[in-house]
């Protein structure tokens, strides 16, 4: 392209001296021919003169004619020069396009899986190493929705402009896409403090305020960092380990950085496998209710259940809520497992006496979902469960990031006749307020206060604050983790409405509530048969 540009350089400077040269040779030919038989060419001036007089019949129309070629073709000329300069342009601006970010001006994912070839083998070429840094911006999804895609995108510009700035001298940055960067950089073999060094800075920095698109932003990152070493030596493992150490980053709170081990990929397996089995066993009907008893503190009556989820499992057996509770509502299917074991209870307990109620608990990941209170009440027509006895239990974390949502969802619940409970109360920040924002019937004491009532003055001092407010508010108070005769003693004292936990027995499945309702005669009489049957 050079070479041919230096041509066309030559060609339209003396381009048209030559034409008009050509010009006038194909102009002088035929009258040259035209010439008398047996003339010989004078070597003076006066020959062109002779030959104008004797034929400027033909010359003129020929000078004429060729000089409107000149014209012609020295402006398409200049036009086709111009259309191959712009489509050259065009090329160029492709080429960087297909390698860069637009909006940052750093690497894309397929450049960076050049580039950083080319600096992983030179590394290695040099006896050293390669760190690979790869960070995501935390609840970037919240900047984009409380201040809009401009300043969201003025916010990653920031962001990119502060990773170039802390990166060491020819390291290789890149945007991933969305709010995920990277940055590969050399560093010696045995020194690792380097690159935590550099990893350290960026976090450091990108906690603190930034300028986006005019507005001042607060966010935070969370960084995974991996070395080149001999079972690592390809750009894709590197981000590989760096995507795991970065999630393990997001796991212990974000805002921080965490080193690749191999005992995270392990976990990561691990987690992919039990994803992979919920899928499966959710529609099989491996997740099923369990119901933990709520007593009356001052009759001893058995008033209703809590319905808590239960995975058993056909080859690994019974599978604790502690690790598949948090594996669903990381890959979105807390939804369904909620709504497949909340209408096996409801079926359930349709056929229990009347007086007793249903809590269920649920995630704060629901609370985001619009649809949640037309859910609720398809499924209670769906089962024939009155409404009066379902008592739904939200924790303050679901309420703290859209409450106008929040608002919405437990006014369609309230007019469907459904009560509401504040779960773990006095774990939060700002409880009261939510008790003043939503029509909540119930308060429930978090067990962490209640284990430790009878040993910590603080907590003591807790549980009595929360029972006066209940009842200054008119709401009955449940307390939660009752395990033992002492503890349930001091709560009926402080005047605690509700008790449940491992004092009145444990979580049971259908079968083992049938027969206690049985034998309390809570069932109805067909029910009571069947459960007997069973019994027998």
């Amino acid at each position: 392209m050079k070479r041919y540009s230096r041509t066309g350089l030559r060609i339209g400077t003396y381009g048209p001296i030559v034409l008009l040269l050509l010009a006038l040779i194909s102009a002088l030919v035929p009258a040259l021919i035209a010439a008398p038989e047996g003339h010989v060419l004078p070597g003076n001036a006066s020959f062109l003169v002779q030959l104008w007089l004797g034929h400027g019949r033909i010359l003129l129309p020929l000078l004429l004619f060729n000089a409107a070629l000149i014209l012609f073709g020295w402006r398409h000329y200049r036009a086709l020069r111009a259309q191959i300069a712009d489509r050259a342009r065009a090329a160029a601006r492709a080429r960087t396009l297909a390698m860069r970010d637009p909006l940052t001006g750093f690497h894309n994912r397929r450049s960076l899986a050049e580039s950083g070839a080319e600096l992983l083998a030179h590394a290695a070429h040099r006896g050293r190493a390669m760190a690979m840094l790869l960070l995501d911006v935390d609840h970037f999804k919240n900047v984009n929705d409380i201040h809009g895609h401009a300043v969201g995108d003025g916010l990653l510009r920031s962001i990119a402009a502060e990773i170039a700035r802390l990166a060491p001298p020819g390291a290789v940055m890149a945007r991933l896409g969305g709010d995920e960067f990277a940055c590969a950089f050399e560093i010696a073999h045995d020194d690792a403090a380097a690159a935590h060094a550099v990893a350290e800075g960026v976090v450091a920095r990108l906690s603190q305020p930034l300028k986006a698109d005019g507005t001042l932003v607060h966010t935070s990152i969370s960084l995974g960092i991996s070395i080149s070493a001999p079972d690592c030596d390809t750009v894709d493992q590197l981000l590989r380990r760096a995507d795991i150490a970065m999630y393990a980053a997001k796991q212990r709170g974000r805002n921080g950085v965490s080193w690749f081990d191999s005992s995270m990929e392990k976990a990561l397996q691990k987690r992919s496998e039990l994803e992979s089995k919920m899928r499966q066993g959710i529609p099989a009907g491996e997740f099923e209710p369990y119901f933990e008893q709520q007593v009356d503190l001052a009759t001893g009556r058995l008033s209703g259940f809590e319905v808590l989820a239960r995975w058993n499992h056909p080859m690994l057996g019974h599978i604790p809520p502690t690790q598949f509770i948090p594996v669903a509502e990381e890959t979105g299917l807390i939804g369904d497992l909620s709504f497949s074991v909340i209408r096996q209870a409801l079926i359930e307990a349709r056929e229990w006496d009347p007086e007793l109620s249903i809590s269920i608990n649920l995630s704060p990941l629901q609370m985001r979902d619009p649809w949640l209170a037309q859910k609720l009440v398809k499924l209670l027509v769906e089962t024939s469960f009155p409404g009066h006895r379902l008592e739904i239990e939200i924790t303050e974390t679901g309420l703290f990031d859209n409450l106008p949502l929040a608002q919405s969802i437990v006014g369609s619940l309230k007019n469907q006749g459904i009560r509401l409970a504040l779960d773990d109360f006095g774990t939060g920040y700002s409880s009261l307020a939510h008790l003043r924002a939503l029509p909540f019937d119930r308060i429930k004491i978090d067990k962490s206060f209640i284990l430790s009532l009878l040993d910590n003055p603080e907590s003591a001092a807790i549980v009595n604050a929360i029972a006066r407010l209940g009842d200054n508010l008119s709401l009955p108070v449940t307390a939660e983790g009752v395990e033992r005769a002492d503890i349930e003693n001091r709560l009926r004292e402080i005047g605690v409405n509700k008790g449940q936990g491992w004092l009145y027995g444990h979580p049971m499945p259908i079968s083992q509530v049938r027969r206690l309702l049985a034998e309390r005669q809570l069932l109805p009489l067909s029910a009571s048969g069947a459960a007997a049957r069973q019994r027998g």
